[in-house]
C-alpha cells in the first residue's frame, strides 16, 4: 500500500507514543510493519534526497500534535504521549488530523501564527512551506519539493526555447560552457579552440577529457526542434566518424530527443557513446549553472538538538 500521509499517521503515532517513550526510527519501523509497507516504500526518499518520506511524515505528524499539547519530548530524540494526548485515545477515535487539532487552543494559536498573511501572486516554495493547509496530504517539505519541481520544469522549457531561438554558433558556445563547467577541456580557451572548429566527417568538435589532455572526447551537436528527433542513421554516422578518427569516446548532444533504435544502437558498441537529449541537456545546464542564475535561495533550518543538551 502507499505510504500514509502525515495526517493519516497522526493517530498511529499517538498510539505508539501512549505505549511509552519512543524514537522516530523505532516508530517508523513499527508503523511500516503495521501498514505492511514494502522495503522500497520504507526506503523511499524525498525528492531532495535528504530524508526518508516515512520519517518525514512521522516527524510532521508528531510536530503538529506536539503543538496541540498531545505529544511531549522529555529527552533529546524521544517523544511520548502527554496526559492530554491520552484522553482522545480513550474514546477510540477513527482518526486524528489537522481539523481535530484545531479544537486545542494551543494548536490554534500556532495555526494562526503560521497562516498569517495572504498568498501573493509570486508565491514561492518558501511561502508554500510555511503555511498549514488542512486540505493537503503533503508535508511542508513535500510542498517545497513539489513547487521546486514545477519551477525546475518551467526553467528547463525556457532554456530549450531560448537555445532554439539562438544561432548554431551560440549553441556550440553553450556546449563549450557546459563541458568546461563539468570539468572537461581544461580551460575555457582550450575547449573553445577545439570544439566547434572541426566540422569534419560528422564531428563538430574535440575536447580534452582531462586537464592534461590524456584522452579526448569527440562531440556532435544537433540543434533540433522538439518534434524533430535524432534517429539511428545520424547516430550511426557519428559512430562511423569516431571509428575513422580512431576514437573510443563520443558525446552526441541534441535539443530534441533520440529515437528508441538510436538509444538501443549505442548500448552494444565497443565505443563509449553518451547521448544527451534536450531534457538531460537542460538538467545539466541548471545543475552546473550554465545559462541560469540563482533568483532566490530558500534555506530551511531545523532545531539543533545538541545545542539544548546540558552537561
Amino acid at each position: 500500500m502507499p505510504i500514509p500521509d502525515y495526517q493519516a499517521l497522526m493517530l498511529p503515532v499517538l498510539r505508539l507514543a501512549a505505549e511509552g517513550q519512543t524514537r522516530a526510527p523505532e516508530a517508523a519501523d513499527k508503523i511500516a510493519n503495521q501498514f505492511g509497507l514494502s522495503d522500497a516504500e520504507r526506503q523511499e526518499m524525498l525528492p531532495s534526497g535528504r530524508q526518508r518520506v516515512l520519517h518525514n511524515r512521522i516527524h510532521w505528524a508528531k510536530f503538529y500534535m506536539s503543538k496541540a499539547g498531545l505529544i511531549d519530548t522529555p529527552t533529546r530524540g524521544r517523544f511520548v504521549a502527554s496526559e492530554a494526548g491520552r484522553k482522545p485515545l480513550a474514546t477510540n477515535p477513527a482518526s486524528i488530523d489537522v481539523e481535530t487539532l484545531k479544537s486545542y487552543p494551543a494548536f490554534m494559536e500556532f495555526y494562526a501564527a503560521s497562516n498569517t498573511g495572504s498568498a501573493s501572486s509570486d508565491e514561492t516554495p518558501a511561502t508554500v512551506g510555511s503555511k498549514i493547509d488542512s486540505t493537503t496530504s503533503a508535508t511542508p517539505e513535500e510542498q517545497i519539493d513539489a513547487a521546486q519541481a514545477v519551477l525546475h520544469q518551467a526553467l528547463k522549457t525556457d532554456l530549450l526555447q531560448r537555445i532554439l531561438a539562438q544561432s548554431p554558433a551560440f549553441f556550440e558556445r553553450a556546449i563549450v560552457d557546459l563541458l568546461v563547467a563539468m570539468g572537461y577541456g581544461g580551460s575555457h580557451e582550450d575547449a573553445a579552440r577545439r570544439l566547434g572548429k572541426t566540422g569534419d566527417g560528422g564531428i563538430d568538435g574535440v575536447i580534452d577529457e582531462d586537464r592534461l589532455g590524456l584522452d579526448r572526447i569527440y562531440v556532435q551537436a544537433k540543434r533540433y526542434a522538439p518534434h524533430l528527433g535524432v534517429g539511428r542513421p545520424e547516430v550511426q554516422a557519428f559512430v562511423g566518424s569516431l571509428v575513422g578518427f580512431g576514437a573510443s569516446k563520443g558525446v552526441f548532444v541534441t535539443t530534441s530527443s533520440f529515437s528508441t533504435p538510436a538509444t538501443d544502437f549505442v548500448r552494444h558498441l565497443p565505443q563509449r557513446i553518451v547521448l544527451i537529449d534536450g531534457d538531460r541537456l537542460a538538467d545539466l545546464m541548471i545543475e552546473h549553472g550554465v545559462g541560469v542564475r540563482v533568483a532566490r535561495a530558500v534555506e530551511v533550518k531545523r532545531l539543533d538538538e545538541d545545542f539544548f543538551v546540558e552537561e
